[in-house]
């Protein structure tokens, strides 16, 4: 099992009602299961977090400290016991810790200078022809997230993989840990650090980035919010392995972007406690 996406709509197609041709078009108000979001009536499409209100920015980062520091303390003696039962039940580290592509808004203002002809006839490019080194920013700021480990320790020993249905690599425990999404709760951490929010896309990792984003239309551009510990496409897509669902948790981010504000948050945490007590979208 590689980490190749597992394309299914080419051997079973689809007609699909999502078109992802745009940063924010109407294909956003077509995806299904969205219609108790709050839309915003906006004068102008959202790029990044850069575009959002200041007062929504500061509101959202005060929600994230309050709510992740309240979990935190309130869930310690779940995520103490769960780290036991990691230790007793398999050997290996009980946090599982692993590099993922966060916030990026960067943005090519202008072409590469070799490419615009601004060199003299006969000037030197002293930088070479290897690739500009603000490219190589792994689609995003990388960051260090956190998880209690659910899977054996040589799990990835072939390399980087998406998680499948019934994988034979996650524990005994850790499919309850999954289930449940208990194996998350680190990441409050990295909310009240401050790389991730308790609502945003989902960070992806950079070992997929690269097919993902050749893939898939606009992938890069939903991260121009801070992931999430949950978001819409969280609790309303599930967990992806196909193109075809990665294709749909994208219209979800930018959705999202689009109509970024507390009251959606708070109606999306609501929805999340739903989806720990069904364990529905899980792996």
């Amino acid at each position: 099992m590689s980490a190749t996406l597992v394309k299914s709509e080419v051997n079973h197609p689809q007609p699909s009602p999502v078109d992802l041709s745009g940063l924010v078009c109407d294909y956003a108000e077509e995806l299904p299961r969205t219609g108790w979001l709050t839309r915003l009536n906006l004068k102008a499409p959202r790029e990044n977090l850069q575009c959002l209100p200041q007062v929504t920015r500061v509101t959202k980062r005060i929600v994230d400290l309050i709510v992740a520091s309240t979990l935190l303390v309130l869930l310690t003696p779940v995520l103490l016991f769960a780290a036991v039962l990691v230790r007793l039940t398999s050997s290996g580290p009980v946090v599982y810790s692993h590099t993922r592509v966060g916030l990026n808004l960067r943005k090519k203002k202008s072409l590469d200078r070799r490419q615009c002809g601004e060199l003299s006839a006969g000037g030197e490019d002293r930088r070479g022809t290897q690739q500009d080194r603000r490219e190589l920013s792994n689609y995003g700021r990388p960051f260090t997230m956190y998880k209690l480990r659910t899977m054996r320790a040589d799990a990835e020993f072939a390399g980087a993989q998406f998680a499948q249905e019934n994988d034979p690599r996650v524990t005994p425990v850790g499919r309850f840990l999954r289930r449940t999404r208990i194996d998350e709760l680190p990441q409050l951490w990295n909310v009240i650090r401050g790389d991730m929010s308790m609502v945003g896309p989902r960070p992806e990792r950079p070992e997929f980035m690269e097919e993902l984003s050749r893939e898939i239309p606009n992938y890069v551009n939903r991260l121009g919010l801070k992931p999430g510990l949950t978001g819409i496409a969280q609790v309303v897509n599930g967990y992806d392995n196909e193109l075809s669902g990665f294709k749909r948790k994208v219209g979800y981010d930018l959705l999202y972007l689009r109509n970024c504000c507390l009251v959606n948050d708070l109606k999306i945490l609501a929805r999340t406690v739903r989806v720990v007590i069904t364990g529905d979208g899980a792996l």
